[in-house]
């Protein structure tokens, strides 16, 4: 009696399987065990010793990897073919998903509420790759790339340039292919510099260089421009993160990121943003457009909830001093704006000329004392998913209610304790990123010098002076790569993620002083195409499998959002690791999979992105 397997063979073959259908299935077994013990290379991660030498020789790791992606496509013929994604169509260059005007104004979307991320009606998905625009470059390394870049990369047209305001002239020069912001040692033309030291001497300080000093670790800068005050801050060493809306036609948020400075798509028009209560030392915002006392408040009650204990709001409005002005000139007592402010019992620094200086109260007995007023919260928000805006002040019954003055420079073990975080645990975890860091460093720096068709020749910049400047750590857990990062002096800024369904350490991220947001990873990031230069995850393919989510979807997504020549390295176990290997190549991506030699079945997937034309 014959096995169900040779029944099955019978309906395939026919009754006796030709002799040459047999010997091809015998070499494409041989072929099959030779890729797999050949796609596989050592990488020690638990050693303390980096080994730079391990990949000298990128030509012939690249024409491996070639090899291996044309065997990988010799052995799915048949049915099972694997397919080259296709490129979408010119008018996608610049797409960004759950952001379609139209559809959110057909849904019955107004008063600004068009502009917002509605997912839940974004029906545009395609299988095709998103091309970049046929002006695009590479961006030029960090920190030149902060002060000059490519204007065929960003959705700025000369027009829209010409048709800006005085202020966008004297903030940047559009040449015939590039605009160039003003240096910081340069002419203050655009006054950032003097900008940024009045804010400081309005708080008490006596320049901007005593802002970590005085608590202000972390700003949120609200309708960022084209991010020059981002910038002055980051020269400060402080961590300051854009947030503007998405923008149909032209973007602050593409612009800031192609400057190699942390941006993000969002506003709060009617939700609130994907971040927990007390995030930040500093919120600003300079002439961003929002009527803040409009909806009953509601858009300054969320600038409270994202405010740390005693942190600051700067506005820098005419339209508020032209209130203030009337208010005061008429005796009328407090405007609207400043009724609001004392509700929510913030007090009024100081005020000169157009800018204001609010600081929250450290007191969070303030709130309930206040009866009539606005209420407190009931419950946890510590899971914000774009929830609607509240009309409720939150965070005050938090453990995390400390004053910024009062928290010190690094998290002590009674600060990790308030977080359900065991010292020992979190130590362990850096230890860990740190050895992982120097290992992923001595990979990736001869796959980019080496060899390089941008790179040639052996005069190539050392790190942290390369081609990675913006990062984003998929499943950021304590941000454990984010400070191996800044311990290293590497150049570069990490968008920490913490996936929807995992343990929330965003509150933790955001205590450290690193950027961070909450994201639902079977879903579109809320970015530009060709915004990230590295992407990397722990253990996010297993999670979105558990998820039910489509790993496809989302390394089309990654592609997305990682410009050409960019790099991806993805962390798992085997079987996750061989299934993204096979659909990276189906997206084009260069691909190599590494044994990590520790007795595990963990495995890393080193891929990079082709600059493909067409």
């Amino acid at each position: 009696m014959r096995s169900p397997l040779l029944n099955k063979l019978s309906l395939i073959f026919g009754p006796r399987p030709p002799l040459n259908w047999i010997l091809l299935c015998l070499v494409s077994v041989f072929v099959l065990i030779a890729l797999l013990g050949s796609s596989s290379t050592t990488f020690d991660l638990v050693t303390s010793s980096a080994k730079p030498d391990i990949y000298t020789n990128y030509r012939k790791l690249k024409e491996q990897a070639r090899n291996d992606y044309l065997e990988l496509k010799s052995i799915s013929l048949g049915a099972n073919r694997i397919k080259d994604v296709g490129l979408c169509g010119k008018e996608r260059e610049n797409y960004v998903p759950c952001y379609n005007v139209s559809a959110n104004l057909f849904a019955g979307f107004k008063d600004g509420e068009e502009f917002d991320r509605h997912c839940e009606l974004s029906q545009e998905y395609q299988d095709c790759l998103v091309r970049p625009p046929k002006e695009y470059k590479t961006p030029l390394t960090w920190p030149s790339g902060r002060d000059v870049i490519w204007s065929g990369n960003v959705k700025l047209t000369k027009d829209q340039f010409l048709s800006s305001g005085s202020m966008t002239k004297r903030l940047m020069l559009l040449e015939e292919n590039q605009i160039a912001f003003h240096a910081e040692d340069g002419l203050n033309v655009d006054g950032v510099n003097d900008y940024s030291h009045l804010i400081a001497e309005m708080i008490g300080l006596g320049s901007d260089s005593e802002f970590l000093q005085a608590g202000v670790r972390t700003v949120l800068d609200i309708g960022c421009g084209f991010g020059s005050f981002g910038a002055r801050l980051l020269s400060l060493k402080l961590m300051a993160l854009c947030v503007a809306a998405y923008e149909p036609s032209g973007s602050q948020v593409q612009l800031v990121l192609e400057r190699g400075l942390p941006a993000v798509i969002g506003s709060f028009i009617s939700k609130q943003l994907p971040l927990p209560s007390l995030s930040y030392d500093m919120v600003h915002c300079a002439k961003c457009g929002i009527i803040w006392n409009s909806k009953d408040g509601l858009f300054l009650i969320e600038i409270d909830r994202l405010l740390k204990p005693g942190g600051y709001f700067v506005l820098t409005s005419p339209t508020t001093q032209q209130q203030h002005s009337r208010t005061t000139s008429a005796n009328k007592g407090s405007s609207p704006l400043e009724e609001l402010t004392k509700k929510l019992c913030w007090s009024l620094l100081a005020q000169q000329d157009e800018t204001f200086i609010w600081q929250k109260t450290a007191d969070s007995q303030c709130y309930t004392s206040r009866q009539g007023e606005i209420p407190v919260c009931k419950g946890n928000d510590m899971q914000i998913y774009y929830q609607p805006l509240a009309p409720c002040i939150s965070g005050t019954t938090s453990q995390r209610w400390v004053p910024i003055h009062s928290k010190s420079d690094s998290l002590n073990s009674t600060e990790l304790e308030i977080h359900g975080i065991q010292p020992d645990d979190f130590f362990e975890d850096s230890d860990f990123w740190k050895l992982a860091l120097r290992n992923y460093w001595s990979l990736l720096s001869p796959l980019i010098f080496s060899d390089h068709p941008k790179r040639p020749g052996d005069d190539d910049p050392l790190p942290p002076y390369n081609m990675v400047r913006n990062v984003m750590d998929m499943n950021a857990h304590y941000g454990g790569l984010s400070a191996a990062l800044m311990k290293e002096g590497k150049s570069v800024w990490v968008m920490n993620v913490v996936p929807l369904g995992m343990r929330n350490t965003l509150p933790l991220i955001h205590d450290r002083g690193f950027a961070g947001v909450l994201h639902n990873w079977c879903e579109p990031f809320p970015t530009y195409p060709r915004t990230y230069d590295l992407l990397h995850a722990n253990g996010l393919l297993s999670h979105i499998a558990s998820q039910r989510c489509s790993m496809f979807e989302l390394l089309l997504e990654t592609d997305r959002i990682l410009r050409p020549e960019g790099w991806v390295i993805l962390s798992d176990t085997l079987g996750p690791i061989e299934k993204a290997r096979a659909l990276a190549a189906q997206i084009r991506w260069e691909a190599r999979v590494i044994d990590l030699q520790n007795g595990s079945d963990q495995r890393l997937l080193v891929c990079q992105k082709p600059f493909v034309r067409k």
